[in-house]
Parts: C-alpha cells; sequence; structure tokens
C-alpha cells in the first residue's frame, strides 16, 4: 500500500427533465486499502430506473468490496434484478471502478460508455478484455495507478446531451475528452470535476435533460492533513496540552472564534492582528493574522456558513462557485476542508463561552457541538478521514 495516497471520490447527477426520481445511481464503499465505486443505469427513467439502478449499484459495490469473482457478481445481479413487465427484462448498465492498496485499479464495465483515464491531464488509452457473462460481454481492465490519475465513469445520459438539439449526434466521447483536458487543473477535486462536466451536459440539453445523466469521478491523490481548532478548553489548565498537541500535528492549521485565537497567539507568543477588519461578506465577521496560523476566523457563525456549504455540496452543489471563489473566512475553510484536505483533524473546546449564555443570541453551546459533529459527518461523506478530540 502506498501511504501518502488516497482514493478521492466525486459524482453529480440530472435528473431526466419531468422526473423527480433519477434513474442512475452511484454507490461508494470507501477504504484506505480498498475503495469501490460502482455506477448503475438503470432501464428507462422514474421510479422503475433508480430501483434497477440503486440495487445494481448496492449489490456490486457490497460484493466487489468483498473481494467476490465478477462472475458471480454479475449473476446475483442477473438473478435478484425484478423484470420489466413491458419488455420482458431486468436490464440495468453498470461501471464499477476498483482501487486497491492505491497502487492499481480494476475496471469493469457494462453497456455504459466507456471510462475515462486523465494522466497529467492527458487522455489516456488502456486495454481491455472482453468477457462473456451469461449473456453480458463485460470489459475488463487491470492497470498500474499513480498520483494524479483520474478516472471518470459516465452514464449514457452524458454522451446523449445536446443531441437533437446544440448537438446532431449528442456529446460523443471524444468531445468529452477534449473538453476534459481543455478544463482540466491539478487542483480539481473528483467533485468539481464531475460537477463541472454535468453542468455542461445541462447547459447541451438547453435546461431540459432528455435522459438522466450521471458523472462519477475517481481521483488518486496525496494525503494532505488540515486541522481545525475551536472554542477554548472546558478546564482552562488544559489550554496548553490543547495548543501543543494541535500545533504539533503536521498539515495546516485552522484557528476559529475570539478567545481560541488569543490563546494561540499566547501559546506560540505571536501577536493576534486584526488589523483594519474588512468585510468580506457582510454575514461573515472578516478574519485574523497569527504567525504560523494558516487562517484565523470567527467560530460559530463562521462555522454554521461552512456547514451550509457542506451540505449543499452534497447534494445540488449549487453555491461551488460562490465558495470557491469567495475571499470570506467561511469561503476559505470551505476550500481547505473540501478540496484541500483528505485527513481533518478536529481540536473543539467545551468551555462555554459567555456569548453563549447571552439570549440575546440564538447561539447555544450545544448548537455549536451539533454544528461540529454534523460538520464531520458531510465531510465524512465526501470522503474524508476525519477525527475529533475533545477538550
Amino acid at each position: 500500500m502506498i501511504a501518502n495516497l488516497c482514493t478521492e471520490v466525486g459524482h453529480a447527477c440530472i435528473n431526466k427533465h419531468g422526473e423527480y426520481l433519477c434513474g442512475d445511481h452511484v454507490e461508494v464503499i470507501p477504504g484506505d486499502r480498498h475503495t469501490v465505486a460502482v455506477l448503475a443505469d438503470g432501464l428507462g427513467s422514474g421510479v422503475k430506473a433508480s430501483i434497477l439502478s440503486t440495487l445494481t449499484s448496492k449489490i456490486l459495490s457490497t460484493m466487489i468490496a468483498s473481494r467476490l469473482p465478477v462472475e458471480e457478481c454479475v449473476e446475483t445481479i442477473a438473478a435478484t434484478l425484478p423484470i420489466c413487465r413491458e419488455r420482458g427484462i431486468a436490464y440495468s448498465t453498470f461501471t464499477i471502478i476498483s482501487i486497491n492498496e492505491n497502487q492499481d485499479a480494476e475496471i469493469i464495465q457494462y453497456d455504459n460508455p466507456q471510462v475515462i483515464l486523465l494522466r497529467n491531464g492527458k487522455n489516456r488509452e488502456y486495454p481491455k478484455t472482453a468477457e462473456l457473462i451469461g449473456d453480458k460481454r463485460i470489459y475488463k481492465t487491470r492497470i498500474n495507478i499513480g498520483e494524479g490519475d483520474v478516472f471518470i465513469a459516465l452514464s449514457d445520459g452524458a454522451v446523449h446531451a445536446g443531441i437533437g438539439k446544440s448537438l446532431n449526434f449528442g456529446w460523443q466521447r471524444q468531445d468529452i475528452v477534449k473538453y476534459l483536458e481543455g478544463l482540466y487543473q491539478a487542483e480539481f477535486t473528483a467533485k468539481t470535476i464531475s460537477s463541472i462536466l454535468l453542468e455542461k451536459c445541462y447547459n447541451l440539453y438547453g435546461g431540459e435533460p432528455g435522459d438522466d445523466a450521471t458523472v462519477c469521478t475517481v481521483k488518486i491523490r496525496r494525503r494532505c492533513p488540515v486541522n481545525l481548532l475551536i472554542g477554548p478548553p472546558e478546564n482552562p489548565r488544559d489550554a496548553v496540552k490543547m495548543m501543543a498537541l494541535f500545533f504539533a500535528k503536521g498539515g495546516k492549521h485552522i484557528v476559529s472564534g475570539g478567545t481560541t485565537s488569543a490563546l494561540a497567539a499566547e501559546f506560540l507568543k505571536k501577536p493576534l492582528e486584526t488589523g483594519n477588519p474588512k468585510y468580506e461578506d457582510p454575514e461573515i465577521p472578516p478574519t485574523a493574522k497569527i504567525e504560523g496560523v494558516d487562517l484565523v476566523t470567527e467560530g460559530v457563525i463562521t462555522i454554521h456558513r461552512v456547514l451550509e456549504y457542506a451540505r449543499d455540496c452534497l447534494k445540488s452543489n449549487e453555491q461551488c462557485v460562490r465558495w470557491n471563489t469567495g475571499r470570506d473566512g467561511a469561503s476559505q475553510i470551505a476550500r481547505l476542508l473540501f478540496g484541500e484536505a483528505t485527513d481533518i483533524n478536529f481540536y473543539v473546546g467545551k468551555a462555554i463561552n459567555p456569548a453563549h449564555q447571552n439570549p440575546g443570541l440564538p447561539i447555544g453551546f450545544s448548537i455549536k457541538m451539533r454544528l461540529i459533529d454534523e460538520l464531520a459527518a458531510c465531510l465524512r461523506e465526501m470522503g474524508k478521514r476525519i477525527k475529533v478530540s475533545y477538550f
């Protein structure tokens, strides 16, 4: 296992115009040694397609993660899926990307557009072996991987984008490859790549997708720890211990909260510089500076906004541009936690701030704890490795 590398997965989907449910489904089983991502596309659209794709992706991901042979996995799918009354078939296409020990990738594909591999931002073709399992022609690939490799799985709604509207024959795979090579930036996360590609699909459909479209991106990247400190410790005598543990941890350091910032500055024996406070966002208090700290922000109000961004990132991702370009403290934290970080360590002080007892402020101590707990849960769902320590 290559210890300094990790697997990041990000996916996004759009529903067929007029449909409440998406007929595609992505299931991810993350792990330090083995990560599995499955994109399934159910027959048709709507409820039936959603059931087919959800069953397919959940069964396949669980079986592949358990290291079962692909033949057994496909046979199980054939025996499990409900039969469509109208067409007399149980049909769901699928793409499996399985990353082992961050060293090699196994790609298993059935009837979906072929996975795109970007290496150093350029398309790289890879060998495929065809195999008949029952009546299904499955394509299998096993290749060595390295830092920066990006695998992009698509449902056919992506290659059909624009057909009969802006494009005569849809957005062909070679066109998608060219588009990806043109926009690629090494710092883009897996989620960002999926979101950008899907937004292009949506625009090609003229805002009314003729099919469900899904993009699932798997990126091999270097581990990057980020540490966030918020709140002074419950026992003031633990302040030095808390600060020592926080600053001893490798990676970037974020300090949130006025009292917490003062304690950090005192521990580092550096001034807390507020300068001439400038509100980059009228609702988010300005940032400050301490030499030796990467980012110093206000506490609860700022973290609440970060949580809002995290919730949105896991759903529609509509606020992506806002936090990717914003200069306020919440946007800067979001970029560090959602994009840059792979491992996030929270150091949470349980002291009750006098402001928390002010009936004029809607910020209670329990609310601060819930904010951190929910933010940690969102980040885990993004595939981050999370540790929360209380003091």
